[in-house]
């Protein structure tokens, strides 16, 4: 700051003015160059119909079943142990299997998409891929409860290893 204080008080006032103008004509040319570039606007409420997100898009998240009503999830917990702003809720029961064998179950898969920052940890952190962001962006509501969604569906069950 003092250095630059030294450097006003040495420079005479043409000196002065033709910085000015220099820094004025480079602020006009950036502008100009902006104002003559092909423009990328979305025409959104319009082009609803065609409009694709690209693949990475973080959109909200789903738990993705087969044809049979069956998922991936464990109900292990990371995704939730790893969510910064406690965004998912993993609810399990413990079943026994007909070895005797007590296994836990997904029960309810609650996600808050309000909450949610798509920070992504809870995808990579999944060790089933069990969960991943989809590409649906419309996600607007006038009632913030409807912001929570269960991502098991009704009488859903893991994929049974063969």
């Amino acid at each position: 700051m003092h250095r630059m204080k030294e450097w006003n008080e040495n420079r005479s006032y043409l000196n002065k003015l033709f910085y000015g103008i220099g820094t004025l004509l480079t602020g006009l040319k950036t502008s100009i160059t902006v104002f003559f570039r092909r423009k990328t606007t979305e025409q959104y409420p319009e082009n609803r119909k065609e409009l694709v997100m690209f693949d990475r898009f973080r959109g909200t998240l789903i738990m993705p079943h087969n044809e049979h009503n069956e998922h991936k999830c464990i109900a292990c917990g990371l995704c939730q142990n790893t969510c910064p702003n406690e965004t998912i809720e993993v609810i399990s029961r413990t079943e026994e299997t007909a070895e005797g064998k007590k296994k836990k179950v997904l029960a309810a898969y609650h996600y808050d998409l309000g909450c949610c920052m798509f920070c992504q940890l809870c995808v990579n952190i999944c060790p089933t891929g069990a969960i991943r962001f989809d590409t649906q962006y419309e996600n607007a509501v006038f009632n913030r409860d409807l912001l929570v969604k269960t991502l098991n569906h009704p009488g859903s069950k893991v994929i049974e290893k063969k």
